[in-house]
């Protein structure tokens, strides 16, 4: 469902930036933020790299081998 939000006009500047460089579109980036910082909040304990790592791992097909390196 989409709705419309009012955003601060600099998180929207911030957002194009970082969009850009990740090759994704603006609101997939605020998506994005938000669903790392609700991931954080629910893991107050993990630093940001490991939580990162846990949520690309999730997206990993399981019938790849996994490589230690």
């Amino acid at each position: 469902m989409a709705v419309n939000v009012k955003l601060a006009d600099d998180l929207v500047a911030d957002a194009k930036k970082y969009a850009a460089i990740h090759h994704r579109s603006t609101p997939k980036q605020i998506e994005y933020w938000s669903h790392m910082g609700k991931v954080a909040e629910e893991n107050p304990d993990l630093p940001f790299s490991v939580i990162k790592d846990i949520l690309i791992a999730r997206q990993e097909d399981a019938d790849e081998e996994y490589s230690f390196d």
